[in-house]
Order: C-alpha cells, then structure tokens, then sequence
C-alpha cells in the first residue's frame, strides 16, 4: 500500500483472533479484486477487555491468548513507527501464518502466540528487523494501541471485538466483522463484499446476529479447508462462560 493514498478501508484486528484472521485474509481477496488499498490498524482484545475479571468470565486460557494479542501489537506499532504503515499488512500476515495455519493450538504451552522467537521469525519474513522483538514488553506503545482500540470501538459502539471495518473512511461505513468461519473462493469473495457493504450500507441497519458459529477452519482449531468445525456457541462472541 502507498501511505500516501488514502486508505479505502481501515481494517482493525487483533491478530490471535482467529475469526479476525479468516475474516483478514477474505479482505485481502476483495483487495486485490477491486484495487482497494488497505490501512492495517490495531484493535486489542487485552485492553478493551480490561475492566473483566478474567477468571470468572473466560474459559482458561484466554488471557494469555488476549496478553499474547496486546504483545504482538506492540510490535506492530514500532514496525509501523519505525518502516512505515505499508509494514503491518505483511507483518500481521506473517503472525497469522505462525499461530492460525501452524497447526493445533492444544499442548502448546500459555503465551507461545508472542515467544520472541515466532515474533523473530514473523519479522524476517516481512522483511523487518528482528530486533523489533524488543517491543514485545514495552507498555509505553499501549497508550497508542489503546487509543487506536478506542477509535475502532467509536465507529460501530463498544459491544462488539475484533475485526472492525471501515470502509470509505472517514465518512463511509463501518461495521463489525463479518464473522465467518470459512473462507470464501474468489467469486464468493465479491458476493459475500458487495451483499455485506449493501446491508451496511442502509442507514437504519444496526445489526444480523447469531452466537452459534462454526469452529474456525484453521490448523491452529484442528480443522480442515475439507471439514466442517463443531458448531459452538460463542457467548458474547468468545467462548466465554456463561453465568
């Protein structure tokens, strides 16, 4: 992407969702189909969750997976800081490939999402240096990431996660999601785009929503481009426990 040409759509995403990650790869397809440029932003499950308490509210796990979140991003923003906005497209590309497509996620020990050496490699396959590793615990870039989760959640309100898109910005629409399990093949890519802006795109639309998803078709859930994942229902949009 040239930074110097405004963005068509301003895509927020937290980069251990994996439904962000699905979702992430289909705007990556409508990109190159209709010549869109993308702005790569930040969204970080960690922070705007802040106010839960973990333990009562997430099945175990979840806050090294949403801490794991918040440390990527940190890198993230010195790779944008540092080389420029056109570097976190690659990068976030680059993380994707290591905790989604890498296979399952069970056994793995908590916080290996954002282990120095994923992130080390992450970096050398998008062509940044790996010294950026050192971001990793460097809590001064939250207030931007913060900042940046913020101005998402402005644009579509605070009940909804990762990913947003803002399409047109900054006066076009903006929306939460689409929430999809599969990926799409090129001809679905363009329906599924121009049936969701068209939607979004009414002004007295405010929301199409179940809880009931399928288990993401990703390595890192155990499932297949050929299998179908277990339907599940995702409370509040995670797999949070219900009271």
């Amino acid at each position: 992407m040239n930074s110097a040409k405004k963005a068509d759509i301003n895509f927020y995403f937290d980069p251990i969702c994996p439904f962000a990650w699905i979702t992430s790869k289909w705007i990556r397809i409508i990109q190159a189909q209709r010549d869109y440029t993308v702005d790569w932003r930040f969204i970080s499950l960690r922070l705007i969750n802040a106010h839960i308490d973990y333990d009562t509210h997430f099945p175990a796990g979840y806050h090294d997976q949403h801490t794991s979140g918040l440390r990527l991003l940190r890198v993230a923003s010195a790779a944008r800081e540092k080389h420029g906005r056109e570097t976190i497209g690659p990068l976030y590309a680059a993380f994707g490939a290591r905790i989604m497509e890498a296979g399952p996620d069970e056994g793995r020990a908590p916080g290996w999402r954002s282990t120095p050496d994923l992130v080390a490699d992450a970096l050398a396959e998008a062509n940044l240096p790996t010294s950026l590793v050192e971001a990793l615990d460097d809590t001064t870039r939250d207030v931007e990431i913060q900042a940046e989760s913020d101005e998402a959640l402005s644009l579509t309100g605070r009940d909804v996660g990762t990913p947003i898109v803002h399409f047109e910005p900054p006066e076009g629409v903006a929306f939460f999601g689409p929430v999809i399990s599969r990926l799409p093949d090129d001809e679905q890519a363009g329906v599924l785009w121009d049936h969701v802006i068209g939607l979004a795109r009414f002004p007295g639309f405010a929301e199409l929503k179940r809880s009931l998803r399928e288990r993401p078709q990703l390595p890192s859930f155990g499932v297949t481009a050929q299998e179908t994942g277990k339907t599940e229902d995702w409370h509040a949009g995670s797999r949070r426990l219900k009271k």
